[in-house]
């Protein structure tokens, strides 16, 4: 059945060359005007974990609690502190250009110059609260009088390390950012709003008295967007290496443009089909084509590998490619239907972002399967080589077989038995190193720009000289519905809640804490003289009722109007998986402790909250995405050869090979996040490629009746020149990428040379040492299944 359809498909293929690849030119050319107008887009909702818990508790109470999605400015003085009329004009200047930003919510934008910002005071007339910067301040009339009375006010209002700097050399302006315009219904454009940062904010109000630090996830987003250039120019220096690597490897330059002209083309058609589907390029995906670009180079230079060497061996250059299509259509298809799989499987994970990427990359490996083993060797049939190419590349292919011929040594018994051992002894060294691997970030900052970019710069610095963290978790305490009428005047409930926040104030990883029950506690020192025995919550209802309603109106972000939701902030020093799984975990005792009546502690909210939700789906749904994916690469190995032997020889050395890869990112601290899950998925599919490759020659071997050593050293010969100059090829190329400023791009770089590497020696040690081992103990009793138009 597979033999006949075969025949089938290479007749129609080669009988109709000139019509299908001028079908494939004309789809090219459609797919290229719709692939120019792919445009990078960002969104701040495609990274929210879809029916997590964090996130349930965010979308539901984003609007009446501090939000994720904040966008924090500093205006900070190069000279002195704050306290001028130049410095406070422009923080005013600013807060007025942030309010206009498309995206913004007016009603969040918080600064001293804000209606937001309360002091409380005690007079002679009794109890009073006003801005900061009220009616009766202008920026006209900052007098050093003036300027005096408003630091006075905000050091009343205890604003000092929070909106001012603790040395008082800055000042805060924030805001929470929609993904919806509010003024025009629109999608927020990310990368826009970046521009419109450095357009509308840092370059008019920045100057030599006064610097502007801005971050946020619409600025960390933009920063990444713009660094694009260097992917594509990476990628260019990476392209050029592997063209030179493959013409060294064939000495022909139609035979290099080919394997390269064949993967562009599928690039193209990825892009094209992206913009059909009305899909956008996340600036965190971009690496993602280029990756899917390295399958269809290793699947090329197996082609040409298996035309030079029919060639070498007198086959004129038609046949050649057709005995390259049958050959290598099998395991090509099913390296490339594995690698699909691979892809697909990262649509279980509930996180927009990832199921986007997820769709981009299992678009483009499936085109490989026409573009690189359809497409390429029909082209490759219209090449005509003469006698003296054949003649050197035999001579060349006999110079490589001399060191070849010891790695096929392997296969034999003594051999496989040590290697297997030193195999099993790897395996069990890498599992046990690379326990304790994180999930999620593990830089302070963002993690994919690198330590001296200006955006971690001015982390740094506002973490440096504010009290609170740029980074919070918001746990709310949500009281029945029945109950919301008795909150507000609730003792029981706000102690409950200070409590919970002075335990958590002793956490490792908690900055500061914020909640309503603490700013209450304030209000009642103010109301008694400021004597700190009254630091405590008000227990009389009607009192606590006047108190709550008071405060309340003055601070948002902490309560719903009705008492019936209010949030604790957990303020952390960075975003790293260690700090927020161990204050995440805290929360979590604390939860399962203590209970009070009628109040259910919910996680979380809050861009730590939101990071948490990531780092525990990812964590959840590695191990079953990665089985899915052996099971597929078992299943269709098994309906291929027929023989369970093939299964255990193909998923053993990627086993191993995966778990150093894992050992490599502990030690590397590349924590398992968005971006780099893509890429071990990559190292599966690509570890794939080299052992079906090499075990179909086996196959061929066998089933024509040679001895099992003799067949699998034959096999090595055949297939493990290219393997290892696959594997050197893109290993050179992405090593380029280590010297990208896109930190991400150069740990991806980084990690995925290793792993280039890593599934080469194991495909070409331990391979041929588990067959041999598997033959041993357990020998064949019939002949080799291979279908008749496979054994070329």
């Amino acid at each position: 059945m597979l033999a006949r359809l075969l025949t089938r498909l290479e007749a129609a293929l080669f009988g109709h060359r000139l019509p299908f690849l001028l079908l494939l030119a004309g789809v090219t050319a459609v797919m290229g005007v719709l692939g120019a107008k792919l445009e990078l887009e960002a969104g701040f909702e495609k990274q929210l974990p879809q029916g997590h818990e964090y996130i349930k508790t965010f979308e539901q109470y984003r609007h009446q609690l501090f939000g994720a999605n904040r966008l924090t400015i500093a205006v900070h003085a190069r000279d002195g502190d704050i306290w001028n009329a130049q410095a406070l004009t422009q923080v005013l200047k600013v807060t007025e250009a942030v309010t206009y930003l498309p995206g913004v919510d007016r009603a969040s934008v918080t600064s001293l110059w804000t209606p937001n910002v309360f002091f409380t005071e005690i007079t002679e007339d009794g109890f009073r609260a006003e801005a900061v910067t009220g009616g009766d301040v202008v920026p006209e009339k900052l007098s050093a009088e003036v300027i005096g009375m408003v630091r006075q006010r905000a050091t009343a209002g205890g604003h000092i390390g929070t909106l001012v700097a603790r040395d008082q050399t800055s000042a805060l302006i924030t805001a929470e950012l929609g993904d919806v315009d509010p003024a025009t219904g629109r999608k927020l454009d990310y990368i826009q709003f970046n521009r419109l940062l450095e357009e509308k904010i840092r370059r008019p109000f920045e100057n030599d008295k006064v610097e502007i630090q801005i971050i946020g996830f619409a600025k960390q987003t933009g920063d990444i967007a713009d660094r694009a250039a260097d992917v594509a120019r990476f990628f260019a220096i990476a392209f050029l290496l592997t063209g030179l690597a493959v013409y060294w490897y064939c000495r022909s330059l139609r035979l290099t443009l080919l394997p390269l002209a064949c993967s562009l083309v599928s690039l193209v058609w990825q892009f094209g089909t992206l913009r059909l589907l009305g899909y956008g390029l996340d600036p965190l995906a971009i690496l993602v084509p280029f990756l899917v670009f390295a399958i269809g180079v290793s699947h090329g230079i197996q082609q040409i590998n298996f035309i030079v060497r029919e060639v070498a061996q007198g086959t004129d250059s038609a046949m050649a490619a057709r005995r390259s299509f049958t050959g290598l259509l099998i395991p090509g298809s099913l390296a490339l239907i594995t690698a699909l799989v691979s892809f697909v499987t990262l649509l279980l994970i509930p996180i927009p972002m990832i199921r986007e990427l997820a769709l981009t990359a299992a678009i483009g490996v499936g085109y490989k399967i026409v573009t690189n083993l359809m497409m390429l060797p029909v082209a490759a049939s219209y090449f005509r080589f003469s006698p003296e190419f054949a003649r050197r590349s035999l001579a060349r292919r006999e110079r490589h077989n001399l060191w070849l011929e010891a790695i096929a040594r392997i296969a034999r018994p003594r051999n496989a038995a040590l290697v297997t051992l030193a195999g099993a002894v790897i395996f069990g060294l890498a599992v046990w190193q690379s326990q304790g691997r994180h999930i999620g970030s593990l830089q302070a900052g963002a993690p994919e720009l690198s330590a001296d970019s200006r955006y971690n710069l001015d982390v740094a610095a506002i973490v440096d000289r504010f009290a609170v963290g740029l980074d919070w978790l918001t746990v709310v305490f949500e009281a029945r519905p029945e109950h919301k009428g008795e909150v507000c005047s609730r003792a029981d409930e706000l102690l409950f809640i200070d409590d919970f926040a002075w335990r958590m104030g002793s956490v490792p990883g908690v900055v500061s804490t914020d909640s309503l029950a603490a700013q209450l506690k304030l209000y009642n020192v103010g109301m008694n003289e400021g004597s700190p025995k009254m630091a405590t919550v008000t227990r009389d209802p009607r009192g606590l009722g006047s108190q709550f309603q008071g405060v309340n109106n003055r601070i948002a972000g902490l309560s719903s109007i009705d008492c019936r939701v209010q949030g604790v902030n957990l303020y952390l020093p960075d975003h790293r998986a260690p700090t927020i799984k161990g204050v995440v975990e805290a929360v979590k005792d604390f939860r399962d402790a203590n209970r009070i009546d009628g109040v259910h502690v919910r996680l979380a909210s809050g861009n730590a909250g939101v990071q948490a939700a990531t780092n525990e789906v990812l964590e959840a749904s590695e191990l079953p995405m990665m089985l899915y994916v052996y099971a597929a690469i078992l299943i269709l190995v098994f309906l291929v050869y027929r023989d369970w032997r093939a299964m255990i020889a193909c998923c053993l050395p990627l086993t191993v090979a995966t778990w150093i890869g894992y050992w490599f990112m502990k030690q590397l601290e590349i924590g398992l996040t968005v971006a780099t899950l893509p890429v071990m998925v990559l190292a599966v599919g690509v570890g794939v490629d080299y052992a079906f490759y090499i075990y179909n020659r086996l196959q061929v071997q066998l089933a024509h009746g040679l001895e099992f050593t003799r067949a699998l050293e034959l096999a090595m010969k055949e297939t493990g020149l290219a393997t290892v100059f696959t594997a050197i090829t893109l290993s050179v190329g992405v090593a380029t990428w280590t010297f990208s400023s896109l930190k991400f791009q150069a740990d991806m770089g980084a990690l995925l040379t290793f792993m280039f590497i890593v599934n080469m020696v194991m495909a070409i040690t331990l391979l041929p040492a588990f067959a041999a081992m598997l033959e041993k103990f357990f020998p064949r009793r019939g002949p080799v299944y291979m279908p008749e138009i496979l054994k070329h």
